[in-house]
């Protein structure tokens, strides 16, 4: 069973940082690339940022290009957001996203909140 569990969300000030993780189980996590994409309140889902099975390519959207940096550890499963100089537009729920053999998953969120 594929299984996507988010975290690292939480509140912080703008201008901080935080660091989403997304910890994979249930495929081969080192052959398909990953997907962040969040929904801000009463929007809809923003494609954030992928990156390649390997981790050698990644794209952005231009909304966090330059302030958010996505990287993925395929020994630990697991794929990491890194926002930096965060924007209250950037409150939003994130979610981690896979396509595996023609099905997408995705995981539960996670709430991250920026003040101004």
């Amino acid at each position: 069973e594929v299984q996507l569990v988010e975290s690292g969300g939480g509140l912080v000030q703008a201008g901080g940082s935080l660091r989403l993780s997304c910890a994979a189980s249930g495929f081969t996590f080192n052959k398909y690339g990953m997907t962040w994409v969040r929904q801000a309140p009463g929007k809809g889902l923003e494609w954030i940022s992928a990156i390649d099975a390997a981790g050698d390519g990644t794209n952005y959207a231009e909304s966090v290009k330059g302030r958010f940096t996505i990287s993925r550890d395929n020994a630990l499963n697991t794929v990491y957001l890194q926002m930096n100089s965060l924007k209250p537009e950037d409150t939003a729920v994130y979610y981690c996203n896979a396509k595996v053999v023609g099905n997408e998953y995705w995981g539960q969120g996670t709430q991250v909140t920026v003040s101004s």
